[in-house]
């Protein structure tokens, strides 16, 4: 029986997460300083992401705060996204429910 793995790559993780199209944005996201782990920036999509890990994303103008709940086996529907993540931002204004998944 194969260990489930204690980490995962930032860039991965937020493909699976949804936050963009192709895992390359993803990386693109993260070398171009718009995501923090625990609030340390990083630029390195190869990040060893952690369940536990807070997320800082700064994504269409508005900045989010997400605490990764589990690492990702596969990248599924925008349901199956959602519960990869807490979302720890004030709540959005009144007609949005937060970003739109990718």
């Amino acid at each position: 029986m194969e260990a489930e793995p204690a980490f995962q790559r930032l860039d991965l993780w937020l493909w699976c997460a949804r936050i963009a199209k192709t895992r390359g944005e993803c990386a693109r996201q993260v070398s171009n300083g718009r995501v923090r782990v625990n609030s340390q920036r990083t630029d390195k999509p190869h990040y060893k992401l952690r369940p536990g890990d807070v997320l800082t994303l700064a994504m269409a103008g508005e900045v989010r705060i997400w605490r990764v709940l589990a690492l990702a086996a596969r990248r599924g529907p925008a349901s199956e996204a959602r519960g990869l993540y807490e979302d720890l931002s004030d709540p959005a204004p009144e007609g949005r429910s937060g970003p739109e998944p990718a």
